[in-house]
C-alpha cells in the first residue's frame, strides 16, 4: 500500500499533464477516430441460463458511449467506463437486483445522475474497471503517466482508495498491464502483460503472458501463463483466459494455479473451446461454478455473440447462445457474470441495425491548460477554412463540407475517393485534395485537384481543376499561405518525394522537385509563416514501415528530422499551429492501450495526437483511447463547445465492422471460410 506521502505524489503526479507544456498558441485541433464517432454503445444484461423468453435489461443510462462493464460485489450495481464529459473516466450506476424484473425500474435506476468515481480527473484513458470483494478499492488501468521510453505503452494498473482518494500504482516500473482481474478473495490481481520486452508493433494479437501480483501493493508479481491474454478468475485457483492459435483461431484456455510460500505457479492449462470458430474475452465468476461466458465469431456469421459455455461436464463441454436469439445482426462485446450468477453483462449499440450516425463533432478535453479546443469529427482529413466557418472532410469515398457550427447541412461536393482537403490561403471557398485510390504504389493513378465551391448550396456552382499530369500517385497537396504554390508528394520517380507547382495553374506552369531519393516523402504541410514544410518520411529506414515527421524549408535547406517514436514507429500526418511554432501529428509514441480483439475494427489498435515543438522539444500527448486517432488539423479559430448544435447528437445506430483479423483463409482451397462480408 502506497504511503501517505508516496500517495500524494502519485496522486499530483495523476494530475499534472503527462509531458511538459508546449507555447500557447491558441486555436482548434480537429482529428479523427476511425468509426468512433458511429460507436453508441450501452451496457446490457441477459439471465445467464437459458430462457425461452429472455429479457434484455439495460444497465447504462444512454448518455454518451458506455462499455466494458463490471458488476460491482455485493451490491446491484455496474461499474462501466463511460466517454461522456469529454474524457474517460469510470462510473457507478444502480441496476435492478437478480430478483427483479420491471424493465422501466432498470432504466429508471440507470437514468439517475452520476459522478465519476475517480477524485482525479487527468486527461487519461480509465478502463477494465472492478472492485475488491470489500468495496473499498477500485482497480483499473490508466494511462496517466507516460512510458519512459518511446513507442512503449502507459497502460499500467492502479488502485484507488474510494473513501480517501490514495491511489496506488501496482504495475512494476517499465512494463505495460491490460485487462486487470481481481481474484475473489481480493488478495490478486491477474494482468495480460507483453512483459519487459513491450510492445513491438503487433496489430491483432498483442502476444501477451499472463502476471499474477499482490492487490495490495503489487508484490509478488510472477509470470504464470506463457501467450495468453484477458485474465478471468473462476475461484482462487483458476483463471480462464483466450490465446490465438498457429492457424489464427482464438481459444479459451484455463490455468489452474498454484499459490504456495515459494511462489505462484500455473500447474495445468487446458483449452475448453476446439478450434474452427473464435472465442474470446472470457468471463467467470464463482457465483457460476463450472460456467464461463465468452464472445464468439461463428463461421458464417460476420457478428460476434455472448454463449455461455458449461465447463463442469468434463471434456464434453455445452455451449448455449445468450445473444443472438435476442439481437442477430449485432455485436456483442466483453462479456461479465453477475457475483450470484444470475446474469451475464456486455455491450453493444444501444440502438439496432447499422447505419450512418448525424454525429459529427465531439468535445474532447484537452491536458493542461485550455489554449486551444480539441474536437473529433466524422470524418478524415479535415481542415477549417481560413475564415473558421466551414469544415472540409472525406469520408473515404466522398469530400464534403460543412459550417463548423453544425448549423446547415453536410454538403457533399465529390462522391469519388479523395484524400485529404486543405483550403487555399487566399482564394475563397478552393480546397485541395486529390483524387483516386488511397495507399496505392507510386505507379497508381492518383491526381491532386482544385475544387472551387459555389455561393450557395447548390452542387451545379461546383467546379474542379485537374493540377497534375500524368496521376503517378500525385497527392497530399497544401498551399503556400501567399496563395502562389502547392506543395504535393508524386510518385513519378518511382519513389514518394515531395513537388512544388503552381497553384492556380498546376504543372501547366512547370514544377520544382523539392525532395529526391529512394524513399517515400509524404502527408506535407506549409507553416502559416511560409518558412517550413513539414511532411512524414521513411527515409532513414526505406521501405521499413516506420516513418518520422521532418522539416524543411521550400528552397530545400535546412532538413531536419522533428520527432520519431522510435525503431519501427509510425509518425505521420503533420499539421503546423497557427504560430508556425509547433505541429500537431498523429502517432505510436505511445503504443497501444488494450487488447485489440476486445473493440470494434481498427487498421492500427494504437495511434493518439501528439503536439511537438519544431524544434522536437516538449511532446505532448492530447489523446487517450484505445481506438486509432489521426490526421489532425489546426487552425486559429476557436470553436467553443458551446458552438456546437443540439442537433449533432448520435442516433443510437451504430456502423463498424468487426476485427477483419478474425477473418480465416481455408489453406487447402484458399477461399474465405469465416466472416464473409467483413
Amino acid at each position: 500500500m502506497a504511503t501517505p506521502l508516496l500517495a500524494a505524489l502519485l496522486v499530483a503526479a495523476l494530475l499534472a499533464s503527462p509531458a511538459p507544456e508546449v507555447s500557447a498558441t491558441g486555436g482548434t485541433i480537429v482529428f479523427t477516430t476511425l468509426g468512433r464517432s458511429r460507436y453508441s454503445f450501452d451496457i446490457f444484461s441477459l439471465p445467464l441460463a437459458p430462457s425461452p423468453n429472455p429479457a434484455e435489461i439495460r444497465l447504462t443510462d444512454g448518455t454518451s458511449v458506455n462499455y466494458n462493464g463490471n458488476f460491482a460485489p455485493g451490491s446491484d450495481s455496474v461499474l462501466f467506463v463511460s466517454e461522456r464529459n469529454g474524457s474517460l473516466n469510470l462510473y457507478l450506476s444502480p441496476v435492478l437486483s437478480a430478483a427483479a424484473s420491471s424493465r422501466r425500474e432498470a432504466l429508471e435506476a440507470a437514468a439517475a445522475p452520476l459522478s465519476p468515481l475517480l477524485p482525479w480527473d487527468p486527461i487519461a484513458l480509465k478502463d477494465r474497471p472492478s472492485l475488491t470483494p470489500d468495496g473499498s478499492h477500485l482497480v483499473y488501468v490508466s494511462t496517466a503517466l507516460p512510458a519512459a521510453e518511446p513507442r512503449r505503452s502507459w497502460a499500467a494498473v492502479y488502485s484507488t482508495e474510494l473513501s480517501t482518494g490514495r491511489t496506488s500504482r501496482l504495475t512494476a516500473p517499465g512494463v505495460a498491464d491490460f485487462s486487470p482481474a481481481v481474484s475473489p478473495s481480493g488478495e490478486w490481481i491477474a494482468v495480460a502483460s507483453p512483459g519487459p520486452a513491450g510492445w513491438t508493433g503487433e496489430v491483432e494479437d498483442l502476444r501477451t503472458d499472463i502476471y499474477v501480483f499482490r492487490t495490495t501493493d503489487g508484490s509478488r508479481r510472477t509470470l504464470v501463463i506463457h501467450d495468453g491474454g484477458w485474465p478471468s478468475w473462476a475461484d482462487e485457483s483458476t483463471v480462464f483466459f483466450h490465446r490465438r492459435d498457429s492457424v489464427g483461431w482464438y481459444g479459451v484456455y484455463r490455468a489452474r494455479i498454484s499459490v504456495t510460500d515459494d511462489g505462484l505457479s500455473a500447474v495445468s492449462v487446458e483449452r475448453v473451446t476446439p478450434p474452427g470458430f473464435h472465442a474470446f474475452t472470457p468471463a467467470a465468476s464463482p457465483g457460476a461454478p463450472g460456467l464461463v461466458a465468452v464472445a464468439t465469431r461463428r463461421p458464417g456469421s460476420d457478428y460476434r455473440h455472448i454463449e455461455v459455455i458449461d465447463v463442469s461436464g468434463g471434456r464434453t463441454n455445452a455451449y448455449f447462445e445468450v445473444t443472438r436469439p435476442v439481437a442477430p445482426r449485432g455485436h456483442h462485446f466483453n462479456p461479465f457474470i453477475s457475483p450470484d450468477g444470475t446474469r451475464v453483462g456486455y455491450h453493444r449499440c444501444r440502438g439496432s441495425g447499422n447505419g450512418d450516425s448525424p454525429l459529427l463533432l465531439e468535445n474532447i478535453k484537452s491536458p493542461g491548460p485550455d489554449t486551444f479546443s480539441l474536437f473529433r469529427i466524422d470524418g478524415s482529413f479535415p481542415s477549417f477554412s481560413h475564415d473558421g466557418k466551414r469544415i472540409a472532410f472525406v469520408g473515404l469515398p466522398g469530400l464534403y463540407v460543412v459550417n463548423s457550427d453544425g448549423s446547415g447541412v453536410r454538403r457533399r461536393i465529390f462522391s469519388g475517393n479523395a484524400f485529404p482537403t486543405s483550403w487555399d490561403w487566399k482564394r475563397k471557398g478552393v480546397i485541395y485534395t486529390s483524387i483516386g485510390p488511397d495507399f496505392a504504389s507510386e505507379s497508381t493513378t492518383v491526381d491532386v485537384v482544385s475544387i472551387s465551391l459555389g455561393d450557395d448550396e447548390e452542387d451545379s456552382n461546383i467546379t474542379m481543376k485537374k493540377l497534375t499530369v500524368g496521376g503517378e500517385n500525385n497527392a497530399f497537396p497544401s498551399p503556400s499561405p501567399d496563395g502562389k504554390w502547392v506543395v504535393f508528394r508524386s510518385g513519378r520517380s518511382e519513389h514518394k518525394n515531395l513537388y512544388i507547382m503552381d497553384a492556380e495553374h498546376g504543372e501547366a506552369r512547370g514544377i520544382r522537385r523539392l525532395t529526391e531519393g529512394p524513399w517515400s516523402d509524404t502527408m506535407c504541410n506549409w507553416s502559416p509563416d511560409g518558412e517550413w514544410i513539414a511532411f512524414a518520411s521513411d527515409r532513414h529506414n526505406p521501405g521499413g514501415g516506420s516513418f518520422a515527421i521532418y522539416m524543411v524549408h521550400p528552397n530545400g535547406t535546412g532538413l531536419r528530422r522533428v520527432v520519431h517514436s522510435g525503431d519501427g514507429g509510425r509518425t505521420n500526418h503533420p499539421w503546423f499551429s497557427p504560430d508556425s511554432k509547433s505541429l500537431v501529428f498523429t502517432s505510436d509514441y505511445a503504443a497501444v492501450s488494450a487488447e485489440p480483439v476486445s473493440n470494434p475494427h481498427h487498421y492500427q489498435p494504437y495511434g493518439e495526437i501528439f503536439t511537438v515543438d519544431i524544434d522536437g522539444s516538449n511532446i505532448r500527448r492530447l489523446t487517450h483511447n484505445s481506438f486509432e486517432d489521426g490526421t489532425p488539423s489546426w487552425t486559429p479559430y476557436f470553436l467553443e463547445p458551446q458552438d456546437v448544435g443540439e442537433t449533432l447528437q448520435a442516433s443510437g445506430r451504430c456502423s463498424f465492422q468487426d476485427c477483419h483479423w478474425l477473418n480465416i483463409q481455408d489453406t487447402q482451397s484458399d477461399e474465405l471460410i469465416y466472416g464473409a462480408s467483413c
